[in-house]
């Protein structure tokens, strides 16, 4: 221990010792007083009133709190007097690996291919890096950033087997392009210097020519992929990749320029090889620092003073555990809002999120109990529908903002028979995304759902139509048939009518009796429809027991395919650089298309 360094971080804190001197002073004086008559009576005449002697206070306590509150106050301040040595320099040298994603890396002229060798020695080459940032952008006609510079090398590897030729937008290998980006990507983030690393197979001379005007301080070394002898370029389909004469193209190493690239980029070229050797060259030089910094790290180091006060807070701690005497815990209660309702121990809450408990029991189709677990408002109303309570997963995502969150809502409003609502819910989904398919398909569905619904309404309206007109029609004709004293006197005229008038009265009969068969006809068939209307409109406990049956069957058919399909990052690579690259809107790039 050496006193001559010993000091206080913080002396200001020494100044808190006055405030707690002079509360002390007053407590004595207030405990020195014998007892209540002190107060009413004068100190001459105590003797002649009490019988005994007032007992002496202990001060003990009053001398525990003042040694406690000036530990508490060195403690504090912060006693030290020793130095602690620490590293003062860490090496933050950046460093952006461009990918070739052009046709050409799909040749074979080394195994497996150019493009699956490079992602070999890029997962290699980021096992090896210490320290320092790393970000991975792709390039064809046009570059793309897959990720941007960050310390996590391991989200850049899980995104390489993603990476192939199919996914560029545009054609070609635009390597200034590509350089552009890259100087980008270290300028946003405020580094002077850092490295490029360029895995390609091939440059345009003028590129090479220009490259140390565009990359400024920043070095640019070079991955060759490839041979100079070369190989055709094997396509997707089958055959190879041929040219405007219809000759089949063979793609070769540019090794002249390539070369004179990486020396106008102060950096160096590196054909690959079968070994590491390629990957060990390349880590040496990103991972060591400049100079500069090397220096700066072997003569300084960051001195930092190891703080002492917390060991004095030891010593408080006896005092305090011995204050909590009988009764005083008591009267601290009742100082101290009600607590919050207790629960037992769940184990689980130890080790995983109520979100994460909430998708364990979900994927155990236990969806009631993560409905109440889960605090993601998509999730949860995810939970509700598999639940079947659709019109609470409509309500909960009521507020949601995505597209997503709409095509949801509207799922579950069109479970919960609330067909309108649900077409305004898809339609704010394609309002938001107008390339969903999904939502863009459930709403013609039940926009057809509803025309068959009015066209029903319209069917049962002119039937009940008909059927009034019937008993109109037939109650009229009730009326005109004769009656028994009508009949009577039709006989009694009949008798003096001719013959032909005769005739004509029995062949009206027939036509009334013939009319009123039709009439029972219609009318019992009018009845067996309204008879049979219920029985569509209320289908019976096992016709409902059987379609939920088939309904949840279906729904299990649909989880099963869902999971069978393949996680496939490169297709979603390759929507996002076709949406950016028609975001960009660039005029096409001349040269070859490999």
């Amino acid at each position: 221990m050496n006193f001559a360094d010993f000091h206080f971080l913080r002396p200001w804190w020494l100044l808190a010792v006055l405030p707690a001197a002079l509360f002390l002073i007053l407590l004595v004086r207030h405990r020195q007083g014998r007892g209540n008559w002190s107060e009413v009576c004068d100190a001459e005449l105590l003797p002649f009133i009490l019988q005994d002697k007032p007992l002496q206070q202990s001060r003990g306590p009053l001398f525990g709190a003042g040694f406690a509150a000036l530990l508490t106050i060195l403690a504090l301040a912060g006693p030290t007097w020793q130095r602690l040595p620490g590293p003062a320099f860490r090496n933050d040298a950046a460093l952006v690996i461009a990918l070739d994603l052009s046709k050409s890396m799909d040749a074979a002229d080394i195994k497996p291919s150019r493009i699956g060798k490079a992602r070999y020695k890029i997962a290699d080459l980021l096992k090896q890096r210490k320290d320092g940032q790393t970000a991975l952008l792709v390039y064809g006609g046009d570059a793309f950033t897959v990720t941007p510079l960050t310390n996590d090398t391991a989200t850049i590897d899980s995104q390489l087997t993603a990476l192939t030729t199919d996914i560029m937008p545009s054609p070609g290998s635009n390597t200034g392009v590509a350089l552009n980006a890259a100087v980008a990507l270290l300028r946003q983030a405020g580094l002077v210097k850092g490295h490029i690393l360029l895995v390609t197979d091939g440059v345009d001379a003028d590129v090479a020519e220009q490259a140390e005007h565009w990359l400024g301080d920043y070095r640019l070394s070079v991955l060759a992929m490839g041979t100079p002898e070369g190989a055709p370029i094997q396509l997707q389909g089958a055959g190879f990749l041929k040219d405007s004469n219809g000759a089949i193209v063979v793609a070769k190493l540019d090794e002249a320029a390539l070369s004179t690239l990486a020396q106008h980029g102060r950096g160096i070229y590196q054909p690959v090889t079968a070994n590491d050797a390629d990957v060990e060259n390349l880590g040496r030089l990103f991972n060591s620092a400049d100079t500069d910094s090397k220096n700066l790290d072997s003569n300084l180091l960051l001195q930092q003073w190891d703080e002492k006060g917390p060991w004095l807070l030891l010593l408080v701690i006896p005092w305090a555990a011995l204050q909590f005497r009988k009764g005083l815990l008591l009267a601290l209660l009742c100082l101290l809002p009600l607590p919050k309702n207790s629960y037992a121990l769940d184990w689980q809450s130890l080790w995983q999120t109520p979100d994460q408990r909430a998708r364990q029991a979900f994927e155990q189709q236990q969806y009631q109990q993560a409905a109440e677990q889960f605090a993601n408002p998509d999730w949860r109303a995810a939970a509700l529908y598999k639940a079947g309570k659709y019109q609470e997963a409509a309500e909960t995502l009521k507020n949601t903002q995505s597209a997503e969150g709409h095509y949801n809502r509207g799922n579950a409003l069109a479970q919960a028979g609330q067909l309108q609502e649900a077409v305004q819910a898809y339609h704010q989904a394609l309002q938001l995304e107008p390339g969903h398919e999904d939502a863009k398909y459930n709403k013609e569905l039940v926009e057809k759902k509803l025309k068959e619904q009015e066209q029903q309404k319209q069917q049962d309206h002119n039937q009940q139509n008909d059927q009034k007109q019937d008993k109109q029609d037939s109650s009229d004709q009730q009326q005109k048939q004769p009656k028994d004293g009508e009949s009577d006197q039709s006989d009694k005229d009949s008798q003096q009518e001719q013959k032909p008038q005769d005739k004509q009265q029995t062949e009206t009969k027939q036509d009334a009796e013939q009319n009123k068969a039709k009439e029972d006809q219609q009318q019992s068939e009018a009845e067996a429809k309204q008879q049979e209307q219920p029985a569509k409109q209320e289908p019976s406990d096992a016709e409902k027991a059987a379609q939920a049956t088939e309904k949840d069957e279906t729904q299990r058919a649909n989880e099963q395919l869902l999971k069978r399909i393949p996680d496939e990052p490169t297709g979603l690579l390759k929507r996002k650089f076709k949406y950016q690259y028609g975001q960009r809107n660039r005029a096409n790039q001349s040269g070859p298309a490999w």
